[in-house]
């Protein structure tokens, strides 16, 4: 019985390790640690991404408005064209 207790400790040991060293890939650390630290990073991306997708809401508002514009341009233009058509075209 002592030696499937030694093979169920060695399996243990192997589980422990591997979840160990998939929680240190996660964190970034050599060892499962600083949660506070993995957490500090966390908030700092965040805010960089909140930054990012705040600027592209800006960018995204003016690209909206200088279309907006170009278009009432483009407007005008065809009702200052289609006048002119509809005086030279009258006879």
């Amino acid at each position: 019985m002592q030696g499937a207790d030694k093979s169920f400790e060695q399996i243990k040991k192997g589980q422990v390790g591997r979840e160990n060293e998939l929680f240190s890939q996660l964190l970034g650390k050599s060892e499962f640690g600083n949660l506070e630290a993995f957490e500090a990073s966390s908030a700092v991306r965040r805010n960089e991404l909140l930054f990012k997708i705040q600027t592209d809401m800006e960018d995204t508002k003016n690209a909206l408005k200088q279309a907006e514009q170009l278009t009432e341009r483009l407007r005008r233009r065809l009702s200052d064209l289609q006048g002119m058509y509809r005086i030279l075209t009258k006879k």
